[in-house]
């Protein structure tokens, strides 16, 4: 049986602040179809590894491999989606046209319109509505559009269920079975619980 090679690796991942370590030496590898689980403490680091992954913020020590090669930000434009605490939403800009500005950047997924996506997330009638007029949970629902429309295969979720409901949170949950039946893949920091698998996600610890 041939194993396929990690969409995303880290080999011997450090990450440093003033001369501190925040978290690593860290190892791991995220292949198609897998969804982790990042967990620790509060103050482990489990954000700032995400921003690294997303090219945010440098990487101090060790390596990160993107499909079996060096990565490198410009490569990884558009494959891999950072979703954190900052939405990344223009306030002025109606949800519609933020997912235009999304799509002119990294391209839109076939298949789907930022109408579609916009429904599918529970904003039918949000569509044009200034984002800084929305709720808190419609703010996060219309960056979770992005994820739909954008054909990224590789996810980075800081948090996604914040200030979200119920319903919310079911809508979270199947949109990472979506990505992950596609062939892409998940990581994800939360302080719930991961129900969203038949399965155990892969954990990834940081010790803080």
């Amino acid at each position: 049986m041939t194993v396929s090679s990690p969409l995303l690796e880290a080999r011997a991942l450090s990450f440093y602040r003033q001369d501190e370590p925040v978290f690593g030496p860290l190892d791991f590898a995220l292949h198609a179809g897998e969804v982790a689980l990042v967990e620790g403490d509060n103050g482990s680091g489990k954000t700032t590894l995400l921003r690294v992954l997303a090219g945010l913020l440098h990487i101090d020590e060790g390596e990160l491999r993107w499909r079996d090669a060096p990565w490198h930000r410009d490569i990884c434009a558009g494959e891999v989606l950072f979703l954190g605490h900052q939405l990344g939403l223009k306030a002025d800009l109606s949800a519609r046209e933020n997912l235009a500005a999304a799509i002119g950047l990294y391209g839109r997924r076939d298949g789907i319109e930022a109408e579609a996506a916009l429904a599918a997330v529970g904003l039918s009638g949000y569509e044009d509505e200034p984002t800084r007029r929305l709720s808190a949970g419609q703010k996060k629902r219309a960056a979770l559009a992005r994820l739909l429309i954008v054909p990224a295969a590789v996810w980075l979720l800081d948090e996604p269920y914040a200030n979200l409901d119920r319903h919310g949170i079911e809508l979270v949950n199947r949109l990472i079975e979506q990505q992950i039946a596609q062939g892409g893949a998940v990581l994800v920091t939360s302080h719930g619980a991961v129900s969203f698998l038949g399965g155990e996600p892969k954990r990834i610890r940081l010790h803080g």
